[in-house]
């Protein structure tokens, strides 16, 4: 719950928006986390989603996502939250983010399902 000390230094709740996705990043960071899982109604990360050409991409560098995300592959209101959180929690020490549909969390784990993102 977001909240703020009042004049006299005692905290009140206030009314704010927290993205679960860059949350959970800083979390792991907090709690020395190596794996970072984002659980979500899709496989994985595409490029091109939703078009007759999308492509499900299982293993993705930093760089590489970068430089999707630049593109406009991941727009904001969908997978795009999700890839600059998997890309800070990499850059903050993280050694691999997932991906992956909260029906198949087990087997993304273990890299065989999702997409795993790593340095």
């Amino acid at each position: 719950m977001p909240v703020r000390k009042d004049k006299e230094g005692k905290l009140e709740g206030v009314d704010a928006v927290i993205d679960k996705d860059f949350a959970s990043a800083i979390l792991g960071k907090e709690i020395g986390a190596s794996t970072l899982l984002m659980a979500t109604a899709v496989e994985g990360v595409y490029l091109n989603f939703n078009t007759p050409g999308q492509e499900l991409l299982s293993e993705l560098k930093v760089e590489d996502a970068q430089r999707y995300l630049e593109v406009g592959h991941f727009p904001p209101g969908s997978m795009g939250p999700k890839i600059e959180a998997a890309l800070n929690f990499l850059e903050e020490g993280g050694a691999k983010a997932v991906i992956c549909s909260v029906n198949d969390i087990a087997n993304a784990l273990e890299g065989k399902s999702g997409t795993s993102i790593t340095l």
